[in-house]
């Protein structure tokens, strides 16, 4: 199961999310109130091990933009969490993670028409595109077909309910925000059972 700790703005939290087994970290470049700069994001990811994939969440914004961003922060991923259509993602050096707003199950078919390394389904948000902690009904994703790239699972997840997500929507892997937080601010120990139990090998899918 892929974990994506999602919303890391600082290197001592950076470091915790790589020491808990996460296999993606997340740094937001778009509007939000976990909003990154590219130069703090660059010295987070000059200290971090090559084993986590480092992923760069943007809304939005173009490929140009993207591209530069990318190679100066040292990403390996890109998050495209806004209205870019298949074309855009095809102009991203990186390979792209593209989210979908899920609330019913026509909301689908969007998916099928990228071609990225993975699709991210979560709750339409309020203010900011995702990290709402809103979560949408996981049975929908139980009607999709192979068209649809491997899936994440985000929206309302925290380490008390990560293992009915996956249990029930049976996605390729997870991603989590704030439910990992504690006072708006990212809370290791969450982080670690989130991992933890995301990632446990009793779990009978």
């Amino acid at each position: 199961m892929i974990v994506k700790i999602c919303g890391v703005q600082d290197k001592e939290t950076a470091l915790a999310v790589a020491a808990s087994g996460a296999d993606f970290i997340g740094f937001v470049f778009a509007e939000s109130s976990r909003r990154v700069e590219p130069e703090v994001v660059k010295e987070i990811t000059d200290s971090l091990p090559q084993t986590i994939k480092k992923v760069g969440v943007f809304v939005n914004e173009s490929p140009e933009e993207i591209n530069q961003i990318a190679a100066f922060a040292g990403l390996d991923m890109i998050q495209l969490h806004g209205d870019e259509t298949p074309t855009e993602c095809e102009q991203i050096d990186n390979p792209v993670i593209k989210a979908f707003s899920i609330r019913e199950l026509h909301d689908l078919e969007r998916i099928s028409m990228y071609d990225v390394a993975y699709s991210l389904v979560d709750h339409p948000g309020g203010k900011y595109r995702g990290g709402s902690g809103q979560s949408f009904d996981w049975q929908i994703l139980n009607q999709r077909t192979p068209r649809h790239s491997q899936i994440i699972l985000a929206g309302g997840l925290h380490p008390g309910n990560v293992q009915e997500a996956i249990k029930t929507a049976k996605p390729f892997g997870v991603d989590v925000s704030s439910g990992v937080e504690t006072g708006g601010r990212k809370d290791v120990s969450k982080i670690h059972a989130f991992v933890a139990q995301a990632k446990s090998k009793e779990m009978k899918i």
